[in-house]
């Protein structure tokens, strides 16, 4: 049997409840379908040192700020999964858990969101899946040859995971730097191999600053003003406490990226070697527009093209927290309630 409503909002991680506020707060009638049967989204699988880089009350959806927990400036993952289970509570959010989504297409009007417990018809469609779902995996000879076992960030919790084992960390980013960390604390026998030498933040940079140099970003943009560059102009690496004592001490030093996996390690173009017992892949993600694949939007580097957050050829859908391209900072806590609240105004326009 077929469901309805105004809005199908897919994914009930931080995105997904930032829709809900906004809609809620505009009186729409919405439904949340998300994947995971537990509330919290992607951060319920994140490694166990994990540390955001911004304060608690930086780290805040709309409507509710994030409680300071004592002793600790930057909050981890399980305090971010509180606050979202409460979040969610507090503002009788309409998540459907346990529900996977299989695909979106167009329905007349409306859009025809299937999935794995029944097909929803709506007026307008929400994305917020995340990337999470979608680890990237770069393309470096001879990593089907390498025997030893290869890790994303998804798939990494602790020092635990590798005790005794040579460990090969790739990546530059902030997960890169606190995964490396992590082990150095541990012990861990660890080369840590960036694209580029690490480019730290100053010490006194947190999440605030980034959220600010990339709103200036996206203004200089709109009104047609030089790129200031935003975020990536200040560096890529935020020197949270776990990281700076590593950093300080002398436990992180990168080297250059190797140019290939042998069976038992890597090798540089110089014919260096190291061996390793495991590589984790500290490489990023991609946008999950998988559900959307059947309306045929995806443009350049797998996008879709969008106006603010309003899919550019289908009105009816909206993304959220993608990352800049939907809007300043949108793939963060503080990032993704401005744009929220911009597709729910543009969605109520819709079915005014």
């Amino acid at each position: 049997m077929t469901q309805r409503t105004d809005v199908v909002v897919i994914g009930g991680g931080q995105s997904g409840l930032a829709a809900g506020y906004h809609l809620r707060r505009l009186g729409i009638e919405h439904v949340i379908l998300d994947a995971e049967t537990a509330p919290g989204g992607a951060w319920q699988h994140t490694w166990d040192s994990l540390r955001l880089f911004s304060p608690a009350q930086y780290s805040s959806l709309p409507g509710r700020l994030m409680p300071v927990q004592q002793g600790e400036p930057y909050p981890d993952a399980a305090q971010v999964v509180d606050y979202l289970t409460d979040y969610e509570k507090r503002y009788e959010l309409p998540v459907r858990r346990g529900t996977r989504v299989e695909g979106v297409h167009r329905d007349g009007s409306g859009l025809r969101v299937e999935t794995d417990s029944g097909p929803w018809t709506a007026r307008a469609v929400i994305g917020a899946t995340g990337t999470w779902t979608r680890p990237f995996l770069p393309a470096v000879p001879g990593r089907r040859d390498y025997r030893g076992r290869q890790l994303h960030t998804v798939q990494y919790r602790s020092p635990s995971d590798v005790t005794g084992q040579r460990v090969v960390v790739v990546g530059g980013g902030n997960s890169g730097a606190q995964i490396a960390a992590d082990l150095a604390h541990a012990g861990i026998d660890l080369t840590w191999v960036t694209q580029r030498p690490p480019r730290y933040l100053a010490d006194d940079i947190d999440g605030r600053a980034l959220f600010d140099a990339a709103t200036a970003r996206r203004r200089a943009l709109d009104e047609g003003r030089i790129d200031t560059g935003g975020v990536a102009s200040l560096g890529d690496i935020v020197a949270v406490p776990p990281v700076r004592a590593a950093r300080d001490a002398g436990l992180l030093n990168a080297r250059p990226m190797f140019t290939r996996l042998t069976p038992t390690g890597v090798e540089w173009a110089d014919g260096t070697r190291a061996e390793a017992d495991s590589v984790i892949w500290c490489t990023g993600f991609r946008p999950a527009l998988a559900p959307f694949a059947s309306l045929r939007l995806r443009g350049t580097r797998g996008r879709i093209a969008v106006d603010g957050t309003r899919a550019a050829d289908e009105s009816r859908l909206h993304l959220l927290g993608y990352g800049n391209w939907t809007g300043p900072a949108s793939a963060t806590l503080i990032g993704v309630g401005r744009p929220a609240r911009d597709a729910a105004r543009a969605i109520a326009g819709l079915l005014a």
